[in-house]
């Protein structure tokens, strides 16, 4: 069974940090890279940071570069995503998604979890 389950969103204000944790089990596990994305009622889902499995390298979308750090811990199967300087722009429901192809198009990606609501007040 392929599982992905999100933890770690929430409300804070501006200028707050926040880390999210996303737990890979089964054949959402067996793949080559995780991504984190974000998405509101108004946008699409869009691309915040991925990382892959075997030698960590990683990617981030401009509107997040120098604010977030993702990450990986392969023992426990799971890859985090560090938010720092967070701006009212940030609320989103931020989903993780694995994938075989270390790209930043939501399409790609075959598992998914249920998502984590952050919420960043001005």
């Amino acid at each position: 069974q392929a599982q992905l389950v999100e933890s770690g969103g929430g409300a804070v204000q501006a200028g707050g940090s926040l880390r999210l944790s996303c737990v890979a089990s089964g054949r959402a596990r067996d793949t080559y890279v995780m991504g984190w994305f974000r998405q509101t009622p108004e946008k699409e889902r869009e691309f915040v940071a991925r990382i892959t499995w075997n030698s960590g390298a990683s990617t981030y979308a401009d509107a997040v570069k120098g604010r977030s750090t993702v990450s990986r811990d392969n023992a426990k199967n799971t890859v985090y995503l560090q938010l720092n300087s967070l701006k009212p722009e940030d609320t989103a429901v931020y989903f993780c998604g694995s994938g075989r192809y270390d790209v930043s198009v939501a399409g790609a990606y075959s598992y998914w979890g249920q998502g984590t609501q952050v919420t960043v007040s001005s």
